[in-house]
């Protein structure tokens, strides 16, 4: 399909595959549980539009742990990440029975996917992962993803702090299996220059075509509703990824009963974010810019820099100018410029001991230094992302994205 949106005619062509994400302020309602007539439009639309365009879907869905609030009869949010993980193992079986029945009703069954950090970071687990949603999807399916809170802590603790990981949790579903779209539900009618909310003369943004925009920058704000807590600075994070990746992001009202299906027909509906790339990452380069958190970081000279920037070439041991942290072969790392701007990720076939003996050198070096079976390449090309480079100097050092 190919959608018009606004006085640009911007275009959203061939869209086959979205995934959709419900934050909790949309999905459920401070001190009354599930908004089930919500749940209800929505397995509405994502049918409707199955049927007619076959445009298939994967739900992100946030909301087990406001839905288990009021089973526990808490007046207030739980604090503690035990009372947390109380209340998602309590309102799971309602937030996904609320989607049974809504999708049932429309003929469609659901199935339901638990997933942690740990299942993007192992590779074998990231493949199973990826293998049963495109299953589910080839069948008809509609998979319901949400965070496995019952065990998950890291997850939980990004949560309470404002970090949007649902939101995170969105980004990599939509990498993980070539999404074409990804439409984040919210409490708001999209982008606004301010919040609304505090604001009576706040626009709403149509269309982003540079999402490193001062302007978008400025009209993020940190305003979370009574339930969520990802915000809006978490969704222009996810927006910022996937337009690295070639993946539109629409950001609309989840309390609309019309707002999947107009962003599907290129209707005015929130705020369309275009991508950078002109084409996706394969899923492997995804995962490696994406899904493993970090363990160190591998420093590299001006001339090593520029080499990998223009793409196609392996980290080389004469390049390299230092480690950060310790890590083993195999392990994620970041590569960064003698600056400490980290632009690129990797999986090191070396250790940091190794690099920091062999740094500098060259091959016949190494050999001597280190042994005939070190790998002449600190990275392989085949094992390196480049990050998406942006304005606002996306040079967060060491640091993993999330």
């Amino acid at each position: 399909m190919a959608a018009n949106r606004g006085k640009g005619g911007s275009r959203l062509p061939g869209i086959r595959r979205v995934v959709v994400k419900l934050g909790s302020g949309t999905v459920t309602d401070p001190g009354k549980g599930l908004r089930e007539p919500t749940i209800r439009a929505l397995a509405a639309q994502l049918s409707s539009a199955w049927a007619d365009s076959g445009v298939s879907f994967v739900v992100v869905t946030s909301g087990a742990i406001a839905a288990g609030r009021k089973k526990l009869g808490m007046a207030e949010r739980p604090r503690t990440v035990a009372l947390k993980q109380a209340a998602a193992a309590v309102g799971q079986t309602s937030l996904m029975r609320a989607y049974e029945r809504a999708f049932e009703k429309r003929g469609r069954h659901v199935a339901q996917l638990l997933l942690t950090h740990e299942d993007f970071e192992d590779r074998e687990r990231y493949v199973n992962a990826r293998n049963t949603i495109l299953t589910l999807l080839s069948r008809g399916i509609v998979p319901i993803v949400n965070e496995n809170d019952t065990v998950a802590t890291e997850e939980i603790r990004l949560e309470g702090s404002g970090g949007g990981a649902n939101d995170h949790l969105a980004t990599l579903v939509t990498q993980m299996i070539g999404a074409d779209l990804l439409i984040l539900l919210t409490d708001s009618d999209g982008l606004f220059t301010k919040d609304p909310h505090r604001h009576p003369d706040a626009r709403r943004i149509p269309v982003v075509r540079d999402i490193d925009d001062a302007s978008i920058r400025a009209a993020v704000g940190r305003r979370t509703s009574a339930e969520g807590t990802g915000g809006m600075a978490s969704k222009i994070q996810a927006a910022r990824v996937l337009s690295a990746s070639g993946v539109p992001v629409v950001i609309a009202s989840g309390l609309s009963r019309r707002s999947v299906l107009d962003a599907l027909a290129g209707k005015d509906a929130g705020t369309l974010i275009l991508p950078r790339a002109a084409g996706k990452l394969s899923s492997r380069k995804m995962w490696i810019a994406y899904a493993r958190h970090s363990q160190g970081t591998v420093l590299v000279d001006d001339g090593a820099r520029k080499v990998l920037l223009e793409g196609g070439k392996s980290l080389l041991p004469a390049g390299v100018i230092g480690a950060q942290g310790r890590f083993r072969p195999g392990d994620m790392v970041s590569i960064a410029d003698r600056r400490g701007r980290v632009f690129a990720r990797g999986i090191a076939r070396w250790g940091s001991e190794q690099v920091d003996r062999g740094k500098g050198k060259r091959s016949a070096e190494v050999r001597t230094l280190l042994g005939p079976e070190t790998p002449s390449e600190v990275i392989h090309r085949d094992d390196l992302t480049i990050l998406p480079q942006t304005g606002s100097g996306d040079s967060r050092k060491g640091a993993a994205p999330r």
